[in-house]
């Protein structure tokens, strides 16, 4: 065989390969194939997931579910009698807590704000690492008796594959960002079997996006990982409810209250939650890795009182809204769960609190049910109807989700005449909660470091500057008519990566790179010229600022974007990632140089972001008169998600994010200056 014969051979399988990945990467056919095996591996994963917490449990307890069987023994060890509750959680914190801090810490609590951090600042970019050592810790924590949820934890475990994926065949922050969401959709789905309300807890708290491409993925990856969850498990839902009946249209207005109690309810619990993960904070001054393990002394103790609130605990909460407590050891388990879980998750613990708010609202909802059913039983109907509703109204009111509460409540009781009930508590669960506290469960994790998804992106210098401060020229332009070849002449004989299409007359066609001659000469499709091969990117506009033109590159799947005229008949330049990096590398630098000019320097300085959330001593300055450390610019400021310009006069305001250039050593100093923290 000849070299020339040789050389063909070995291409063509990598030429089938590169259009393979083109194909999954820019395609909208290519999704199908990636979302199908993103919810088989969050299926598969939620499987094996269910299976390591219960192999756990009966490793550190000797019975499938602890929280099920009440003071009982430990086969295993029978000479440490009903004690060995005390030692479990030490034991199992000493395992998984050297284990999150040397290979994963993002995986320590629950997991859903570090996947919706990953989708909105991070790209969708989740280290593989992850799925693994969140589903090895959370197993060793719920098994040994950690009171917290699985669900969170195969959420973080589905979107890390899905991550995983994504950046394995390199797919565009978009997409990759979709096949996060597909993760979350398929652990929800598998977890519970409730594939309707998996999509719309991926769609409404993870990706917020409820665009046709978005949602014809993320239903595929749920319903395979429904499919999955049922070949194992069976078709029956994870939780026997009771039947639901309303007994009359009075009924609505106990509803209505319960909506409310539950809203304060779940405020308190996201209270409680972070408020005990301070307290120890403050307290604890040892290594991180040793917590879990100390702090399991104290989470023992309570389980020794209360062992219906070992591990996930739905056997209890099946038994309460089937009528098995009485009112007073409801409220003990409400006041219970919510101080052991937050124990669980602030001596870092990993696992979810989707489940405890799901059991909160049980034993709320049944207790306000047999206290409003002895008042005036004619009217009111049974307590377990009440819990039912409660479930679904304390999580909306932690989690701000409100579709997502009435479909998986819908889902686990396959009961419509829930619904009106059920919509109405949510509701008002929701709207009550948005008025006691700006933040939910799980937004505020985020918000407590810096983080602020609810306001959104922060102030930034490229808000002030065009498109063309920093585009590049155009090279000359190609005639529409132009023959195949002649295309490739000009994109071998020259160093241009991108041409742009224009008209006889002038007018702007498109652009036309390398990729898609290449693709042309490899499907011998002579017959081409350059306007039948020409795309037509989303354009830009040269007086639109490059932060806008950063988002529009973000989520387009070309290396760069044609910037065109006024009227949009003439491209007049070119935009890729690195024409914005210089921009913005050269107007901070100018910034510095202003600031020190005997020390120009980027190395010396640290951009900081200031959150004026409070009432602190600057709101309601001006940055003129502002005591600023030594050598401090300001150098943007966003008020209600818009830039406004800076100047000395411009008077500071409440909820302004305000972007500063300051010396590394007055880092600290600034941070003090900012406003006072808002109260969690």
């Amino acid at each position: 065989m000849s070299s020339e014969a040789q050389a063909s051979v070995v291409r063509r399988p990598s030429t089938r390969l590169a259009r393979g990945f083109d194909w999954l990467r820019g395609t909208p056919t290519g999704l199908i194939p990636l979302a199908l095996a993103v919810g088989a591996g969050a299926g598969l994963g939620a499987v094996a997931f269910r299976y390591l917490i219960g192999w756990f449990t009966e490793l550190f307890t000797g019975h499938s579910d602890y929280s099920d069987v009440g003071h009982a023994i430990n086969p295993l060890v029978p000479w440490l009698g009903i004690f060995f509750v005390v030692l479990a959680p030490v034991v199992g914190g000493l395992i998984y807590g050297p284990i999150v801090q040397r290979f994963a810490r993002e995986a320590r609590g629950h997991g859903v704000p570090e996947v919706m951090l990953a989708v909105a600042e991070r790209g969708g970019r989740i280290g593989p690492q992850v799925a693994v050592v969140k589903a090895l810790a959370s197993a060793l924590c719920i098994g040994s008796g950690g009171s917290v949820g699985r669900e969170g934890p195969i959420v973080q475990i589905g979107s890390a594959l899905g991550s995983s994926l994504g950046q394995l065949v390199r797919l565009p922050e978009r997409r990759l960002r979709l096949l996060v969401a597909c993760g979350a959709a398929g652990g929800i789905s598998a977890t519970f079997n409730a594939p309707i309300a998996g999509v719309f807890f991926a769609m409404e708290l993870i990706l917020g996006d409820f665009g046709v491409e978005s949602f014809g993925a993320v239903v595929l990856a749920s319903v395979t990982s429904a499919v999955i969850g049922r070949a194992v498990f069976g078709d029956e839902p994870f939780l026997h409810l009771p039947a639901f009946h309303l007994t009359s249209p009075a009924e609505f207005g106990a509803y209505a209250l319960l909506g409310l109690l539950a809203a304060v309810v779940g405020v308190a619990f996201v209270k409680v939650l972070y408020g005990i993960e301070d307290l120890a904070d403050k307290l604890w001054r040892g290594p991180e890795w040793l917590r879990p393990a100390v702090g399991g002394v104290l989470l023992g103790g309570v389980l020794l009182v209360l062992p219906q609130l070992y591990g996930v605990g739905y056997p209890v909460l099946s038994g309460a809204i089937s009528g098995h407590y009485v009112l007073w050891f409801l409220l003990i388990l409400l006041a219970g769960k919510m101080l052991a879980t937050s124990l669980t998750i602030a001596v870092g613990g990993s696992g979810g609190v989707f489940a405890p708010s799901l059991f909160l609202g049980a034993m709320l909802g049944t207790a306000f049910g047999q206290l409003a059913h002895a008042g005036v039983p004619g009217i009111v109907g049974s307590a377990g109807a009440y819990g039912i509703v409660g479930m679904g109204a304390v999580f909306a009111a932690t989690s701000r989700a409100p579709i997502t509460a009435v479909l998986i409540i819908f889902e686990l009781t396959g009961d419509y005449s829930i619904i009106l009930p059920l919509m109405t508590a949510v509701v008002l669960a929701t709207a009550l909660s948005r008025k006691l506290s700006r933040d939910t469960i799980y937004t505020l994790k985020l918000r407590r470091r810096g983080i602020d998804l609810l306001r959104g992106k922060p102030a930034s210098p490229l808000e002030s500057m065009p498109v063309t401060a920093a585009m590049r020229a155009m090279p000359a332009p190609i005639a529409a008519d132009a023959p195949l070849d002649s295309v490739l002449a000009r994109l071998t004989d020259t160093d241009d990566a991108v041409v742009p299409v224009v008209d006889g007359t002038g007018r702007y066609r498109g652009v036309l790179t390398a990729r898609d001659a290449e693709r042309a000469a490899t499907d011998n499709a002579l017959d081409d010229n350059a306007g039948r091969l020409a795309a037509l990117p989303p354009a830009l506009s040269g007086t639109q600022n490059l932060s806008s033109a950063l988002d529009l590159l973000n989520d387009a799947d070309e290396d760069g974007l044609p910037v065109l005229s006024d009227d949009g008949t003439r491209i007049v330049g070119w935009l890729t990632h690195r024409d914005v990096l210089t921009a913005y590398r050269q107007a901070v630098r100018a910034t510095a140089e202003r600031a020190r000019p005997d020390r120009p320097a980027l190395g010396g300085f640290r951009v900081v972001t200031l959150a004026l959330t409070g009432s602190g001593p600057l709101v309601g300055c001006q940055i003129g008169q502002i005591d600023w450390p030594p050598n401090t610019r300001v150098m943007a400021l966003r008020r209600d998600g818009h830039a406004v310009p800076v100047t000395a006069g411009t008077e500071l305001a409440r909820d302004d994010r305000v972007t500063v250039l300051v010396p590394t050593e007055h880092a600290d100093t600034l941070t003090d200056l900012a406003a006072e923290r808002t109260p969690a």
